[in-house]
């Protein structure tokens, strides 16, 4: 049997970021394949922040940020970036005005190349002088990519690809970056460069939302994180109080 967690010094279910949220989610209802995958759900993300949302699979993680998106289309609630209502808008619409997507299984082009599929990542600012002015920002943090630029992306290892779908999301010039577990079918010397990497993303300016089943790595990188259960939020609180409690490590994380 499950112990009780003690969470008396956590907040239930929504906390509210301390500075006025860049990405705020409200009650969000969505179902996916005719199943409801989300109830109510709630959080908000502050500028400049990493925020994690953990859970077992099958929680609803993936639905969530495809509902934020735009990929998924919430039957209930409210979405809001940059101040703006955006849970009715078009995933490009979404994708113009700020927020990238990195989903799970990466959908790069796999007959394209590496520059190619970068290139397309800049499709937003198409006639614009300095249109691949965010490649050298890219190659900073991937410099493998800079040296497969000729190679297809169906030849690049796991990891690899992993860099070239974010490399790709950040070629859109993003405020608000969200990664959909971005450590799989990775091998294990690569998957520290990744969480580096989304480190030094943080740090030039861009704001990070992250899924991940890595939960010890991705609980250290965050300040704050959510707890995600069959579909609803849970618990919330900073990183460092969700994954030093055992009572939630065990009973939420499965850790």
């Amino acid at each position: 049997m499950l112990l009780e967690p003690n969470v008396s010094h956590l907040r239930a279910v929504v906390p509210g970021a301390a500075a006025k949220p860049l990405l705020s989610v409200r009650a969000i209802t969505t179902a996916y394949r005719g199943l409801v995958a989300l109830t109510e759900a709630s959080l908000e993300v502050a500028e400049g922040e990493i925020v994690a949302v953990v859970g077992s699979n099958g929680a609803g993680k993936s639905t969530l940020l495809k509902s934020i998106a735009g990929l998924e289309r919430p039957r209930a609630g409210e979405v809001s970036f940059g101040g703006q209502r955006i849970e009715r808008l078009s995933a490009h619409v979404i994708t113009a005005q700020g927020l990238a997507y990195v989903p799970e299984n990466r959908r790069l082009f796999p007959r394209l190349s590496v520059a190619d599929n970068l290139r397309l990542g800049s499709y937003l600012h198409a006639g614009k002088p300095d249109r691949e002015a965010p490649l050298d920002r890219v190659f900073a943090l991937f410099p493998r990519l800079k040296e497969r630029l000729g190679q297809r992306a169906e030849t690049l290892s796991g990891g690899e690809q992993q860099m070239l779908a974010i490399g790709r999301a950040l070629m859109t010039r993003p405020r608000l970056l969200m990664l959909d577990e971005p450590s799989q079918g990775i091998m294990p010397k690569l998957v520290d460069e990744i969480f580096q990497a989304v480190l030094a993303i943080r740090d030039t300016g861009v704001t990070i939302l992250l899924v991940e089943q890595r939960l010890a790595e991705t609980l250290e990188i965050a300040e704050r994180a959510y707890v995600l259960q069959t579909g609803r939020v849970i618990l919330s609180g900073s990183a460092a109080e969700i994954g030093g409690n055992p009572d939630i490590r065990k009973a939420y994380l499965g850790m």
